[in-house]
């Protein structure tokens, strides 16, 4: 985080897939440094069964002071919580403990506002524009009530951003990633370990790239890949057959989503 430039004094939300260690050892570390940093903002965690045990556990062994508060959610299926601009949903994945995938969804946008249909209906430029921008009816200078579905487009819908945690294939993250713009999907083991992947409750690229077609996902990012895969040519081949807008992450890596017109 800090080498990303990611601000550790930000207000920020922390989110917990599940609690096997590759997944929330880090957490501890993430904590202090804030601290050493001086953040004074509260910090919201939410995660599954065991993450308030996990933190209260740190917090009682560890003997470091934290400059900040902490709030921690447990939460199992549903919205995690909300803001004005978007929503965080979450639901049950499919793996060897508890396991979570999360959405973030934008709430959905206005309709294009259309300049000439609100001038030929005698709405003049300036303030009375915005306020039909933001849904509101205006008196046009005939004296006419004019409403924003009369000058505007449809509503357009946010974007949905979605990261799966670890799972192996299962229906309810085809639910979650529905229409997503971006779906992050774990592809643990190669194609050929298909069986030791479903016995390990993880997923092949190919099982992944199945997900996203399904979902009817724009862009799949294959994460959480076994060390042993050093060249990732074969990895992928099959996979891409099958949905061919596949990427594998990197550290660091940086990805456009536009908004939906």
């Amino acid at each position: 985080m800090v080498k990303a430039r990611i601000g550790l004094k930000a207000n920020m939300r922390i989110l917990i897939t599940h609690m096997h260690g590759d997944h929330v050892l880090g957490l501890p570390g993430i904590l202090q440094t804030m601290a050493l940093f001086d953040r004074t903002a509260p910090l919201r965690v939410y995660g599954p069964d065991g993450v308030c045990a996990f933190i209260k556990a740190f917090k009682e062994t560890v003997k470091f002071g934290l400059s900040y508060p902490i709030e921690v959610t447990e939460v199992d299926e549903g919205i995690v919580y909300e803001e004005e601009e978007y929503h965080i949903e979450c639901a049950k994945m499919q793996h060897q403990v508890p396991s979570l995938g999360y959405a973030l969804i934008e709430t959905n946008r206005p309709g294009r506002f259309y300049p000439t249909k609100a001038e030929s209906l005698g709405v003049p430029r300036g303030p009375l524009w915005g306020e039909l921008q933001k849904g509101r009816a205006v008196i046009a200078l005939s004296g006419t009530m004019i409403t924003s579905e009369q000058v505007m487009g449809p509503t357009r819908r946010g974007r949905r951003l979605v990261y799966t945690g670890d799972t192996s294939p299962c229906t309810a993250t085809v639910t979650l990633a529905e229409d997503a713009d971006l779906l992050i999907h774990e592809a643990t083991l190669a194609d050929d370990l298909q069986d030791k992947a479903l016995e390990a409750g993880h997923s092949t690229p190919s099982q992944a790239a199945e997900i996203a077609q399904k979902a009817h996902a724009g862009l799949l990012v294959l994460t959480h890949i076994s060390a042993r895969y050093t060249e990732t040519g074969d990895y992928l081949e099959r996979a891409r057959r099958i949905f061919p807008g596949i990427v594998l992450a990197e550290d660091f890596m940086s990805l456009e989503v536009p908004l939906r017109d």
